[in-house]
């Protein structure tokens, strides 16, 4: 719907808290609505980002660290996933009365087709991009975004006939109410409890998704994604098994693993460029979205043949003498490496490569899926002593310097058959500037060993 008259009376004083990517585009969108605002960013070296001001009025901008009362004078807030929503100025203001909001809640108020949101520990930017594709294999018109490529609101230019967005639990702890046609949590295990307190406020930002949903996709296997529902609103099903009836789920047929949708094989493992069991899976959930959004099978599955993939997410690097390297730089949570390492164990021993910022995980989590494989643990960064202290003595492991001196160690000893992964289980900025700087810097290291073989 449309921007009202009274969203953007005068009498309404807007601060806009964080100008990062998605604080520029909510400014680029409220100039086009002609809302006159105010904005802040606590980092004082915006100053020398120019694009950060091409939408805003340069004299409404404050940079560096305000007191809490700065915020007094606004009725609104709309802020950045970057900021915490426990930050003092944003805390105060909630306290007050103020209106706090998110980019995304500024976004459903235009946004004129429907709307389905993922979200999850684990793997919701592979099954956005993805049901992102299968979607457009039926010839409709899509945008896709959110936490995920384009900011939300850039999207709106699109003027699609569906969007589907990438959700973090930053965005949906603060909006007001979504309404989303279709919604999904894909999985929850421990992440950013640097933000927050316990597992359960985690949990309780992710199921901010399901306010007003009118449909469901749920994992069976997950009883943490499963939301509380009125009887009235429809759930698709997806399991890790062989699914019931009309559930989605996995099949051993003839000894190869089959998609399938109760008793009716859709798709095989085979006929995917994704590998290992957690990527079946998040194929098998996009099928479970496209099929509640009412879609054409065969269309659907044809755009998952076609599906590529995405950088860093248990990408394939390249083969050294008959050992695979896998980037999985995307994997900054215990749950993500977990996965990783449950889809790729086998007949050979995974070089795991872990460690960076730790974000205050738990990781004798990893005990479990470490001895379910064959494992050897190569670590580095600031999280170092963390893991050794709560994994000694469950797989053997080495310290090592820097991300290079992994790549060659782990290439020295492995033998054919055997796989090198990187799935930190951690953040990457002790060492990196993001999780992509990281992938692409393990790339250029198994680069470097093709060339020596």
């Amino acid at each position: 719907m449309s921007m009202t008259a009274s969203t953007i009376a005068s009498s309404e004083r807007r601060l806009l808290v964080g100008l990062g990517v998605t604080g520029q585009s909510v400014a680029r969108w409220w100039r086009q609505q002609g809302v006159v605002f105010g904005a802040i960013d606590t980092r004082a070296e915006m100053a020398d980002d120019a694009s950060a001001f091409a939408d805003i009025d340069r004299s409404k901008v404050t940079l560096g660290e305000v007191g809490a009362a700065f915020g007094d004078d606004y009725t609104e807030m709309i802020v950045s996933p970057g900021v915490a929503l426990d930050h003092p100025l944003v805390a105060r203001a909630r306290d007050r009365g103020c209106r706090v909001r998110g980019d995304i809640d500024l976004f459903l108020e235009a946004a004129d087709a429907p709307v389905v949101g993922i979200t999850g520990s684990n793997g919701k930017s592979t099954v956005t991009s993805l049901l992102a594709e299968m979607v457009a294999a039926c010839d409709i018109k899509v945008a896709v975004g959110g936490n995920l490529g384009r900011p939300a609101l850039d999207l709106l230019a699109d003027k699609p006939d569906l969007y589907i967005l990438e959700l973090s639990s930053f965005q949906l702890e603060r909006s007001e109410s979504l309404g989303l046609r279709l919604a999904t949590v894909l999985n929850l295990s421990a992440d950013h409890l640097d933000r927050y307190a316990s597992l359960n406020d985690y949990h309780r930002a992710k199921h901010a998704i399901f306010k007003q949903v009118g449909h469901v996709v749920a994992n069976r296997d997950d009883a943490l994604t499963i939301p509380l529902l009125p009887e009235d609103i429809p759930v698709t099903w997806w399991r890790s098994g062989e699914p019931d009836l009309h559930e989605f789920g996995l099949r051993k047929i003839d000894g190869v693993t089959w998609l399938c949708r109760g008793l009716t094989p859709l798709l095989s493992s085979d006929a995917l460029t994704l590998s290992g069991t957690h990527n079946c899976l998040n194929v098998l959930a996009a099928i479970a979205l496209g099929s509640a959004l009412a879609l054409p099978m065969d269309s659907l599955l044809e755009g998952a043949k076609r599906y590529r993939g995405l950088p860093h997410r248990c990408q394939f690097v390249g083969d050294v003498n008959g050992v695979r390297f896998i980037d999985d730089s995307k994997g900054t949570n215990i749950g993500a490496t977990a996965a990783a390492l449950q889809g790729f164990a086998g007949d050979g021993c995974i070089w795991l490569i872990i460690g960076g910022q730790g974000k205050g995980q738990d990781f004798s989590l990893l005990k479990k899926p470490l001895t379910e494989a064959r494992v050897r643990l190569l670590v580095l960064g600031e999280a170092t002593d963390d893991i050794l202290a709560h994994l000694d003595g469950v797989t053997p492991m080495e310290t090592v310097s820097n991300l290079e001196q992994a790549v060659r160690l782990s290439a020295s000893q492995a033998q054919p058959g055997d796989t090198v992964l990187l799935s930190p289980a951690c953040a990457s900025f002790d060492m990196f500037a993001s999780y992509v700087e990281r992938g692409r810097r393990f790339q250029e290291a198994v680069a470097a060993l093709q060339v020596a073989a």
